[in-house]
Order: C-alpha cells, then sequence, then structure tokens
C-alpha cells in the first residue's frame, strides 16, 4: 500500500512538472504582446505590511481626471504575476484599471502560501485600498476576477469586502474539501500537483505542509481538523455574507476539471440569490480557459468582459436577459441554455442494479478516471474520454451492470446518482464508481466518475450507499448502452482497502439499487 502511494506521488510529481514548465510559459508568454502597454510593476503592503508584486494598467490616456471601474486579479496557484497581462491589455483597453498581483507565498511575493486563509482574504483589501488610492480607479466599481486559486480568493474576497459588486471565478472551487476529499477519499494526483507546485514556486507554510502531510498519510484522527481547515477556505462557508453583500457572481468550470469537480460549483450556485451566471464547457482544470492568458479569442474571458461591462460600467449588452446556465456539451459544439441548475437534468431514468455481486479489492479492473490533465483535456480537444471494454474487464475485480440497448439519443446532463446496498468483509475500504456509453462493439467511454470511501462499518452487515457522480454533459448515441463499473482502485485517488477484503454490493427488495441518469429532454 506504501508503495502503491508513493508510486502516484512520483507520478504526479512527473505530471506536475510538465504542468509547471507549461505553466511558465503560459505566465511568461503574454510580456510580449503587452509590452507596449501602460504597465507599471509596484509593491504593495498587504495584510501585516507582507509586501505583494503587482503591476497596473491603466488605460490609454488616463490622466486623473476621470475615474475608471478597478478590476483585481490574484493569481493562479504557482504562477506569476504577468500572468494576466495580455487580458489586462484588453481590459484597460476597453476602459478598465486593472491590477494583478502575485499572491503572498508565492514568486517575489513575501509571506507563506496560506491556502487561501484570512490572510489573502485580507490581502485583496489591501490591495483594493492601494488601487484606491494610486491610481484613477472608482470606488464605486470595484470587481474581482482570477483563474484557479485567483478564482478562490476572489469569491471569499467578495463575501468578506462589500466594496466589490462583480466577480469572475474561472476554474475555482466552493467547497475545497469536497473537491480535494470528496466522497471521504484523498484525490491524491490533485493533491500531489498542488503541493509540489507550491513547494517549487514557492513558500508553503508550516499548517500547509502539515495538512498535506496528513492528508496523503489518511491520518483520521486528524479527518475533522482538516475538514475545519478546508471549511475556513471555501466560499460555502460565507454564502450568506456573499449573499448579503450582493455582488454579482459569474462562474466557469470545466467537464473534467481534475482538481475542482464541477458538482460543487453547481450547489454553489444554487444558493446564490443575487445575479449569478454558471458556464460548464469540456475541459479540464483551466484549460478552457488558456488561449485567453495568451491573448486569443477565448469564449470564458469574453463572458467575463461583457460580466463585468454590464455590472460595472452599466453596459446593456443583454448578458441578465441570457438564460444563466449556459453549457456546452461534451460530444458538440452548441452552447445550451437553462434558467437554473435544477432545469439541466429535468428528467431522470434509473438503471436497476440487480442482483447479487461480490467483488474482489486491491487490484485495478482497468476501469479508470484517466490521468490528471491529460485525458480530459484529449476529450477536450478530441472527444477522446478514458475508454474500457466492458466485455473485458475482469468480473473478479469489477462489477457491472448494463442498460438496455437505447432506440435514441440520451442526453445525460447534470449529475448521476447512485443508490446501493454494500456488504463489506472489512470495517473500511473504497470504491470508485464509473459510468460508461457502451457501443455496439463493448468498448465504453467515461461519461463520469467518483470516488466513496468508509470507515468504522462492521463487517458482515450492509449498509447503504449513495453517491452523487460528477457532473456532466455527454449524449449518448442511439443504439448504445450506459454501462454501471464499479472497482476499487483508481490512481487519481488513495484507497482504503485492506488487505483481502471483499465487496458485496445487493439489492433488496425493500430498497432496491440503481444508477439514476439525469437526462435532458428531447
Amino acid at each position: 500500500m506504501g508503495h502503491h502511494r508513493h508510486a502516484l506521488r512520483t507520478s504526479a510529481v512527473g505530471a506536475v512538472s510538465a504542468a509547471l514548465i507549461a505553466g511558465t510559459a503560459l505566465g511568461l508568454a503574454p510580456t510580449a504582446q503587452a509590452a507596449s502597454a501602460s504597465v507599471r510593476f509596484v509593491d504593495i503592503a498587504g495584510d501585516g505590511g507582507t509586501v505583494l508584486k503587482a503591476n497596473v494598467v491603466t488605460p490609454a490616456g488616463a490622466d486623473g481626471s476621470r475615474r475608471y471601474p478597478l478590476l483585481v486579479m490574484p493569481t493562479s496557484w504557482g504562477l506569476p504575476q504577468v500572468e494576466y497581462l495580455a487580458q489586462a491589455q484588453k481590459l484597460a483597453d476597453s476602459g478598465y484599471v486593472v491590477l494583478t498581483y502575485n499572491v503572498r507565498g508565492f514568486w517575489q511575493s513575501g509571506g507563506e502560501i496560506e491556502v487561501a486563509g484570512p490572510p489573502d482574504v485580507a490581502d485583496a483589501s489591501k490591495v483594493i485600498d492601494w488601487a484606491l488610492a494610486n491610481t484613477p480607479a472608482d470606488a464605486q466599481k470595484v470587481g474581482m476576477a482570477g483563474v484557479s486559486y485567483g478564482a478562490g480568493i476572489s469569491l471569499l474576497a467578495a463575501a468578506h469586502d462589500k466594496r466589490i459588486k462583480a466577480v469572475s471565478a474561472m476554474s475555482g472551487w466552493a467547497d475545497l474539501i469536497d473537491s480535494i476529499y470528496s466522497g471521504r477519499t484523498q484525490h491524491s494526483q490533485a493533491t500531489a500537483l498542488l503541493g509540489v507546485a507550491g513547494t517549487v514556486t514557492g513558500h508553503p507554510s508550516a499548517e500547509l505542509q502539515q495538512t498535506l502531510k496528513d492528508f496523503f498519510a489518511s491520518n483520521l484522527s486528524k479527518e475533522q481538523e482538516m475538514i475545519a481547515w478546508g471549511k475556513k477556505r471555501s466560499p460555502e462557508t460565507y454564502v450568506d455574507q456573499l449573499n448579503k453583500n450582493g455582488a454579482a457572481v459569474f462562474m466557469a468550470n470545466g467537464w473534467g476539471d481534475t482538481i475542482f469537480a464541477p458538482n460543487q460549483y453547481a450547489k454553489f450556485y444554487e444558493e446564490l440569490t443575487g445575479p449569478k451566471r454558471l458556464e460548464f464547457r469540456p475541459g479540464d482544470h483551466a484549460t478552457a480557459e488558456l488561449t485567453g492568458l495568451f491573448g486569443l479569442p477565448n469564449d470564458v474571458w469574453t463572458d467575463t468582459g461583457r460580466w463585468f461591462d454590464h455590472y460595472l460600467r452599466g453596459v446593456d449588452n443583454g448578458i441578465d436577459r441570457e438564460q444563466p446556465v449556459q453549457l456546452k456539451p461534451r460530444t458538440t459544439g452548441a452552447y445550451e441554455g437553462y434558467p437554473d441548475w435544477k432545469s439541466v437534468g429535468a428528467t431522470r431514468k434509473k438503471i436497476a442494479l440487480a442482483g447479487t455481486t461480490t467483488i474482489h479489492t486491491n487490484v485495478d479492473s482497468g476501469a479508470d478516471g484517466g490521468i490528471i490533465f491529460l485525458s480530459s483535456i484529449l476529450d477536450q480537444i478530441a472527444q477522446v474520454p478514458p475508454m474500457a471494454s466492458i466485455p473485458l474487464l475482469p468480473r473478479r475485480w469489477a462489477a457491472v451492470w448494463q442498460s438496455e440497448r437505447y432506440g435514441s439519443v440520451q442526453r445525460v446532463r447534470g449529475t448521476t446518482t447512485l443508490h446501493t446496498t454494500l456488504t463489506p468483509t472489512k470495517e473500511s475500504g473504497t470504491l470508485v464508481a464509473y459510468l460508461y456509453d457502451v457501443g455496439p462493439l463493448g468498448l465504453g467511454k467515461l461519461v463520469s466518475n467518483a470516488p466513496y470511501t468508509f470507515h468504522g462499518q462492521t463487517p458482515g452487515k450492509p449498509f447503504g450507499v449513495d453517491l452523487e457522480l460528477y457532473s456532466t454533459a455527454y449524449d449518448v448515441p442511439a443504439g448504445h448502452r450506459l454501462a454501471l463499473v464499479v472497482d476499487t482502485v483508481d490512481p487519481l485517488y488513495i484507497e482504503h482497502n485492506p488487505s483481502g477484503a471483499q465487496l458485496t454490493f445487493s439489492s433488496p427488495a425493500n430498497d432496491p439499487s440503481y444508477v439514476s441518469v439525469p437526462l435532458r429532454e428531447q
């Protein structure tokens, strides 16, 4: 088991290296384009006097005679403050003062990495203070935007600083624990990538280092402590404050985000009561926004600009009258609009998980969620998700149930749920559920998946399992089937199956097992 975890971390480090090289290029590439812009590099005193490295881009000809809306943009995890320069130039050209800054603990900024803790939230307010005092920014028209880490900090800041009137949170999180520990299962590749990137490009705090150590060591005695640490850093915790402040919130994410899965954004969106918009499209973490960071045409950044134009500058561009939930399915090129998230999967179709099936643990059956970044990018670019031959999956290690062959296209939209009765032979265990689109030859394309871990159960005693799979939008062609596969090992996650453990799935008459698939009406 220890060797298995070490291999996970090693493979994740390899993924990190590639991501960091790409990230550095991504952060530095816009500088040449922005060289002719009015860019000022400045030092700003953050919370407690910590120096934050920042740059300010002001509209051409700004002479202090008029005020402009202010956009503050905290950097992504591990990227330098030049990350946003191409977009900052575009936004300044359209009439904004844009201030981007390197969050504390990274690159040349002072302090330690606090993972969007209270000092990071306080820093955002200090940066706004500085901008209002030192640029021609309008105190009544303040917005925040960011990708990934910058998105989370922007949402948290808007909950704590009522001067922030609008937010664009791209590829961020609402619930940090639900992102990296959903189903009580450590998302090991995602967390290792964040940990290594932080170590290479910044200065992790002792608290962060200890939290990661406990996380990877599966230290159950520290579980509640870790959850409390995550809650303090989750916009979800402060949703009432955010609603009270009334900021207009725009959120965008990728269906295949292997760091911040879309479910937690969808749930958070439903809880917001102010002006709001939610966009999901194909891709992995921050890949949908990537081309925009190079200054290329990009849907997410275009809608970010429209959002701020309307809610900060008062432009009547119609964004407030559009359907607020915009989805781009993984299998088509067209956007679909919905009035709210509940309307996305308006009808549900149940697939019965009949009979009793027992599987052995600790062996990867061949059904997997893929590789962090690589798999979802392949799906985004070439519509090639992770695949498995369903007939060839070894039934000793994988439980398989299939629907009938569908006579028409099944438009899966939203969050698939699994309900089953599980009887373990040990007190702890992990299972991973996968939903596949199965073609005539038995080749399954991954539609969705999610892990589930249990502790403290009585061996031999059945208990109910309810699991939400990651939200998605995927069209299953006519003539295909849906299959649910359950196994116990996946390289994306740390598993907790004791040696020799077995899991038995049953469907009691008084509590039948099923998968409930949300479908868009034809």
